[in-house]
C-alpha cells in the first residue's frame, strides 16, 4: 500500500507538468501553423484571433489588401465587416 501511494505521489505531479507543458506547446504554435511561410504565394493571411467562446470566434483575414472581420462558428463563417488593411509597422 505504502509503495502504490509513493508511486502515486511522483507519477501524479510528473503526467500534470507533462499536460500543462503540452498545453503551453500547443498554445504557442497556434497562430504558427496556419501562418504562410516567406515567398508562398498565398494571398490570404490571419492577423488576429479572438476565441469568444468554446466554439465561437472571431477572426481577423487580410485578402488582396483589405481586412475582414469574421465569425467562425458551428453553422460555419460569417463575414462580419471589411476595411482597407492597416500599414504595418516592424520595430
Amino acid at each position: 500500500m505504502l509503495w502504490y501511494i509513493l508511486k502515486l505521489l511522483v507519477l501524479l505531479p510528473l503526467i500534470g507538468a507533462m499536460i500543462w507543458g503540452s498545453l503551453r506547446l500547443a498554445s504557442k504554435l497556434q497562430g504558427r501553423l496556419g501562418a504562410p511561410q516567406g515567398g508562398s504565394g498565398r494571398s490570404v493571411r490571419v492577423v488576429e484571433t479572438v476565441m469568444l467562446s468554446p466554439t465561437q470566434r472571431l477572426a481577423v483575414l487580410e485578402f488582396h489588401g483589405r481586412e475582414i472581420l469574421v465569425a467562425t462558428g458551428r453553422n460555419g463563417l460569417t463575414r462580419l465587416g471589411e476595411a482597407p488593411a492597416r500599414e504595418t509597422v516592424d520595430a
